[in-house]
């Protein structure tokens, strides 16, 4: 009887196996990327909800009222016109055509000179040289002061009485008798571009100061030995290896320059005569001054597909060839 109450006595269950080595590992790995996973959400999502709040959300309302004749102040609700907006921007409004113009031939200069005049700067103040630090910091200084108190200071350079007048006068021995620069269609465009130029080339000279630190210096040496002249060590080993930062420039110089604003808005008012108009200054004016919201927006609409066209441009003409 004892013999069989033993062998009726369930059996214990055996234990498991310990989990193997590569396996623990594999499933700490799981989890520290679960984790890592959600510790990124989290810190992404204060900038997503800017970025909807603050760019996304107020282009999608751009996008819908662009096709609206809706008013800054207005009784009535706003009315779905369809492509009113457009049609009337390039069939009617010869100011928009004049600022598109404007806004072209600002670039056109502007682009070229200050893109170059940066990378002149930069090799100049990257050769050894005592005092180098002292120019970096001087040509540097009008890019972190507000364009608005220099748009104000510039406009007072360029009365009749003002600076730039006294120093031609100078210059010239008094045969220079002085102009006033903002008041004449003919130059006050050229005179915004100078005065452009000037305070945004010293932000380019950095980034081609940059880019010339990336360049081994072991390369001008070998280019020095095969007897090469400095011209064609600039020619042949120097600008082909600052193509990156020379797009870099290229297509923050031309958005930059179409979106030219503040010193119009400042100095000139878009005159004499609409000549220093340009497309934002007409969106700003259309849709605050004016209240003409839903023809800004269309405006706008205008302006994002030109830059985006350009800078897609930009970039194919000087992307690496496979």
């Amino acid at each position: 009887m004892a013999i069989a109450r033993i062998e009726q006595t369930p059996k214990a269950p055996a234990a498991a196996p310990p989990p193997s080595a590569p396996a623990a590992r594999r499933r700490r790995r799981g989890d520290f990327q679960r984790k890592e996973q959600r510790a990124a959400r989290a810190f992404a999502l204060p900038a997503i909800v800017l970025l909807l709040v603050f760019v996304i959300g107020p282009a999608v309302v751009s996008l819908a009222m662009s096709f609206t004749n809706a008013r800054l102040i207005s009784p009535t609700a706003p009315e779905f016109i369809g492509l009113d907006n457009f049609r009337r921007a390039f069939t009617e409004d010869d100011l928009f055509h004049q600022s598109i113009g404007n806004t072209f031939l600002f670039a056109a200069l502007v682009v070229p000179i200050q893109g170059g005049l940066g990378l002149v700067l930069a090799l100049l103040v990257d050769q050894k040289l005592p005092g180098r630090n002292f120019f970096r910091t001087v040509y540097f200084l009008p890019v972190i002061t507000s364009m608005v108190v220099i748009s104000l200071l510039w406009r007072f350079l360029y009365q009749e009485d003002g600076l730039v007048n006294s120093a031609l006068s100078m210059l010239t021995a008094g045969a220079y008798a002085g102009r006033a620069w903002l008041s004449d269609p003919s130059t006050a465009m050229g005179a915004i571009v100078v005065m452009s130029v000037w305070q945004g080339v010293g932000f380019h000279m950095i980034i081609w100061l940059a880019g010339l630190q990336t360049i081994p210096e072991e390369v001008y040496e070998a280019g020095e030995l095969d007897g090469t002249t400095p011209w064609q060590r600039f020619r042949h080993i120097t600008l082909p290896l600052l193509k990156p930062t020379f797009v870099f420039v290229l297509i923050t110089i031309t958005i930059a320059a179409m979106s030219l604003f503040v010193q119009v808005d400042i100095m000139t008012d878009g005159g004499p005569l609409g000549s220093t108009s340009t497309i934002v200054y007409q969106i700003v004016q259309k849709g605050f001054q004016q209240q003409q919201i839903g023809y800004a927006a269309a405006l706008s609409l205008v302006f994002f597909c030109v830059v985006l066209a350009m800078a897609l441009l930009q970039r194919r003409l000087t992307r690496e060839k496979d």
